[in-house]
């Protein structure tokens, strides 16, 4: 293993003390780049901790086994059973059998109500996301300004050589300063993975949530005495509760 990395040493013998080499080297730019760099890693395991807590990999089944107990004429069994679970999912499915028994709301205010809970779930879980969203954006953009800002260092430092103008210290110069750039794209490459997994699966539990109040809006609801609040003629359209959301 040493005879193959022998060669290489060369290369990175100047960071090979460690991180803070690479601090000294790089720069203000990369002081910056290292403090998103521990940001990103702190909203990616607090995202990910929340996701869990909010069951994004587990509690579907129970959810949609409530839906089918309402399907199937037993809201109250229903109800019992989401009140015990405490996800996304199951939040707004109790919400929407709630707003649907409500005497006092037709179905355009159980819709109403129903999507007012979907926004309030959803924004919820898109919390952080914005913040990972924005060191993805600026973390290349701070390694390009290093980088920039190098350059300029070492040709000035060029100038002032005059004839005495080493092009050793131009090239030390010019790696110094790309590696902000890289830092840069260091950072920001593993924290848009992250973004874009969050928000797919984040996507999926919004499907997943569309889905029970929709299944939720197509049972009617008898009204003791009197005739279903929401029904319609032969052949209306049913209106899905997060049209609007």
């Amino acid at each position: 293993m040493d005879g193959i990395l022998n060669p290489l040493l060369p290369l990175f013998g100047p960071i090979s003390g460690g991180g803070f080499d690479l601090i000294r080297l790089g720069g203000p730019a990369i002081w910056a780049i290292a403090l998103l760099a521990v940001l990103a890693l702190a909203l990616i395991l607090w995202k990910t901790w929340r996701l869990l807590l909010a069951g994004a990999w587990t509690g579907g089944r129970h959810t949609a086994a409530a839906v089918e107990q309402w399907m199937s004429g037993d809201p109250d069994l229903a109800l019992a059973d989401l009140a015990r679970r405490r996800n996304p999912r199951a939040r707004l499915a109790r919400a929407a059998m709630a707003a649907r028994r409500d005497p006092t709301l037709d179905r355009q205010g159980a819709e109403a109500e129903t999507r007012r809970v979907a926004r309030d779930e959803l924004a919820r879980l898109r919390s952080g996301l914005r913040a990972l969203e924005l060191i993805c954006t600026i973390a290349p953009l701070l390694g390009l300004l290093g980088t920039v800002l190098g350059m300029i260092a070492a040709f000035r430092a060029l100038q002032e050589a005059g004839a005495r103008a080493d092009p050793a210290l131009l090239a030390g110069g010019i790696w110094e300063a790309l590696l902000t750039t890289a830092a840069g794209m260091a950072v920001a490459i593993p924290a848009s993975v992250g973004l874009t997994w969050f928000e797919s699966v984040i996507d999926r539990l919004r499907h997943e949530m569309e889905d029970a109040a929709t299944r939720i809006f197509l049972r009617p609801v008898p009204v003791a005495g009197a005739a279903p609040r929401d029904a319609r003629p032969a052949g209306a359209r049913t209106a899905k509760p997060f049209a609007a959301a």
